[in-house]
């Protein structure tokens, strides 16, 4: 089953696998059109794409019109032999050879005979006169063309086990958080509803164990979507990475400031000649507060020039 992540490295990688495949096209047939060869003659070299291919679904070729002219050659056999005077004059990697006047890679599509996410790579030929003889077409499904050209792609094995393992630290990352928040619960919880009994510090303590559940809890959603689920990302949105650093970031710095405040009431009832570590933990808090103001201000700007 192919995921979003897929797809969205498949974005990232367009324009090095169209200029992959393209070339391999153009190695493999474009000598055989300066011979003088006509289309039947290069119709039989296709069939060295498919060594110099060997992951393609389906490799074929299409007249002028949009025929199929040739069945397809292919290593499934729900594929090979077949498809020979199919219309394909609707499909996007047909007019848009047409118009472009040049080898195209398309989009990610659902086949029609497999069922899976497909590229289609398209290289037209033309004789002496500039007219169209035929398009050599190739599908390739999505995760083998991200193996292809880009092999720490997502449905790579190095892939597979980076999913395996971010899972293993998701969950037990979950644990620690659920434990932190019982724990924080029962430190308050033990007062009952004697009021009279409260200890402010438990009740301080408690709260930053809460706070630190939440921000542990706010990182396992951003590392399991991010990385086992494949979330997208939505538009607009700065990188993930910058996302999940800024909310664990923002927690962190909540549960410092609670201790701060902790330490002030302390230091000032009980110590006060102490009070100077509270001063100093609060302006290490101010110096995290500034630090992360100015990484999100220059992440701003990074995202401002790349649009």
């Amino acid at each position: 089953m192919v995921s979003v992540k897929e797809i969205q490295e498949y974005g990232q990688i367009r324009t090095k696998a169209r200029a992959y495949l393209c070339y391999i096209l153009s190695r493999n047939i474009s000598q055989s059109l300066e011979s003088g060869m006509t289309v039947d003659d290069i119709v039989k070299k296709i069939k060295n794409l498919k060594q110099a291919l060997p992951k393609s679904e389906a490799i074929y070729a299409i007249d002028g019109k949009g025929m199929q002219i040739i069945d397809n050659i292919s290593s499934n056999p729900k594929l090979d032999g077949i498809g020979k005077g199919d219309d394909r004059s609707d499909r996007a990697y047909y007019y848009r050879t047409v118009k472009e006047h040049r080898c195209i890679l398309t989009d990610p599509y659902p086949s029609l005979v497999s069922n899976t996410l497909v590229v289609t790579a398209s290289f037209p030929l033309y004789d002496a006169h500039d007219n169209l003889l035929c398009i050599i077409c190739v599908d390739i499904s999505l995760p083998n063309i991200l193996k292809m050209v880009s092999p720490s792609s997502f449905d790579s094995n190095f892939g597979t086990f980076s999913r395996i393992v971010y899972t293993a630290f998701s969950f037990s990352l979950f644990f620690v958080a659920l434990l932190l928040f019982v724990k924080g619960v029962t430190s308050f919880m033990s007062f009952g509803f004697d009021f009279t009994n409260i200890d402010i510090n438990e009740m301080f303590k408690a709260t930053i164990l809460l706070t630190l559940s939440l921000a542990i809890i706010d990182l396992v959603k951003a590392i399991f979507e991010e990385e086992v689920l494949g979330k997208e990302k939505r538009k607009g949105q700065s990188d993930d990475s910058h996302q999940t650093m800024v909310r664990f970031l923002g927690s962190i710095i909540i549960a410092l400031s609670i201790e701060a405040l902790m330490l002030v009431f302390k230091f000032a009832l009980t110590s006060p000649e102490q009070l100077h570590f509270a001063v100093e933990l609060l302006v290490g808090i101010t110096a995290l507060i500034l630090g992360l103001s100015y990484y999100l201000k220059i992440n701003r700007k990074d995202n401002s020039s790349n649009k």
